[in-house]
């Protein structure tokens, strides 16, 4: 069975509908690989890049399985963070459409009550939820989990770190025996897949690399910077036309004084950490995809797992420490065909790591620099000063005496 236009054909009336209005031609690669393992029932490990079709890829089976008229959930939904639950959940409002089948969120640090009022009145069939809260209503027994036919860990890898690891266990622990369990994420370690191994049953174990190559609407490129005008260089990206840029850092600290530096200077920015309150972060994302502002400073675990529409750039202010880090950010941009740019500032040793993640990787990255508001490719200032006067001046050539 290949996931192709015959699958799709094959499932239930809304989901053809979603696809139509999707306007989706052709399944991506880990949907080709993933979808009839699941169909077939089986566990399943998989990792593929950011962008690449993952939520569907296992959300088309889970909901051509939903019987509307059962009142308990069906499928649970684990994942890291609030808004990568919030995310997943707008996706199962929109693909269900139609279908009866109702959906529920359960994040932490949110009205426990007005949860279970949600949990008593809609009886969702699938329900998506941040560990903690979700072993919490298990443990009050509001969260009925006998139904329950498939669980999927989201972002698998930052599921299975010591913090959640336990209580991700109980969950499972409280389905029966016969549940499949499907294991995603963007990037796996080893000893992701080992613990993986450990919770499923014969797994399949899938993974589809994407060299950054292949989306030839993205372009990679790096400006030189000395560490101190790093902040600078990002202000002039924010300040450029069409700009809507996810920028990375390793650091929260940091960020914050980026964030505060930008500010002043008259450019609205938000920041996205996990050291954050939930309203915070909420306003944050809120005020970046309704363009109040243009620049959105995230370190990788707090934009684990976003989906932010027609985002333009996105901005290495430090350089990634592996090559999956790189192409895990970077695959933020130019996502479903979409054109889009992404931007290392580099000082001189940062280039050298760079260059070396590159040749890893299998790109070409091309030196550029600020000049005149526009990113232009990297030269001498004289040669730029030609190039941008008007048409029939050229600089006057000096007489010896």
């Amino acid at each position: 069975m290949t996931m192709n236009w015959e699958y799709i054909s094959s499932t239930k009336p809304f989901i053809q509908r979603g696809w139509d209005k999707a306007g989706f031609t052709e399944p991506t690669s880990i949907q080709i690989k993933s979808v009839p393992l699941i169909v077939e029932g089986k566990d399943v490990i998989a990792e593929s890049p950011t962008g690449t079709g993952k939520t569907l890829a296992y959300l088309l089976p889970i909901l051509e399985r939903i019987d509307p008229e059962k009142k308990d959930p069906q499928a649970l939904i684990l994942a890291s963070s609030r808004e990568l639950v919030m995310q997943i959940f707008e996706e199962i409002q929109k693909w269900s459409e139609g279908s009866g089948i109702k959906g529920a969120s359960l994040i932490g640090g949110a009205n426990v009550k007005r949860q279970l009022d949600k949990l008593k009145k809609q009886h969702p069939q699938v329900v998506v939820g941040t560990p903690g809260r979700v072993e919490e209503l298990v443990k009050m027994k509001k969260l009925k989990m006998h139904e329950v036919q498939t669980v999927v860990l989201d972002e698998v890898d930052q599921l299975l770190v010591p913090e959640h690891l336990g209580t991700v266990k109980s969950i499972i622990k409280s389905t029966l025996n016969d549940r499949q369990l499907l294991l995603f994420s963007a990037t796996l370690s080893d000893k992701a897949v080992d613990v993986g191994k450990e919770l499923t049953t014969n797994p399949e174990v899938i993974k589809v690399q994407r060299n950054a190559q292949q989306n030839a609407n993205v372009e990679h490129f790096y400006i030189v910077s000395e560490q101190r005008d790093k902040i600078k260089v990002l202000e002039k990206i924010a300040r450029m036309a069409g700009v809507t840029a996810l920028a990375f850092g390793k650091d929260i600290g940091e960020l914050q004084v980026i964030a505060e530096k930008i500010s002043y200077k008259q450019v609205p920015v938000g920041v996205l950490h996990s050291e954050m309150r939930k309203d915070e972060r909420q306003k944050a994302l809120k005020q970046f995809r309704d363009g109040k502002s243009n620049l959105l400073l995230a370190t990788d675990v707090a934009a684990r797992g976003l989906d932010i529409e027609g985002l333009s750039h996105v901005v290495h202010i430090d350089v990634p420490e592996e090559a999956k880090q790189y192409l895990h950010r970077s695959g933020r941009t130019g996502r479903a065909g979409a054109s889009g740019t992404v931007i290392s500032i580099v000082n001189e040793r940062d280039e050298r790591n760079l260059k070396k993640l590159g040749r890893e990787i299998g790109i070409e990255l091309e030196p550029k620099t600020l000049y005149g508001g526009e990113i232009v490719d990297a030269r001498p200032a004289r040669d730029q000063s030609i190039k941008n006067k008007p048409k029939g001046q050229v600089p006057k050539k000096k007489t010896k005496r």
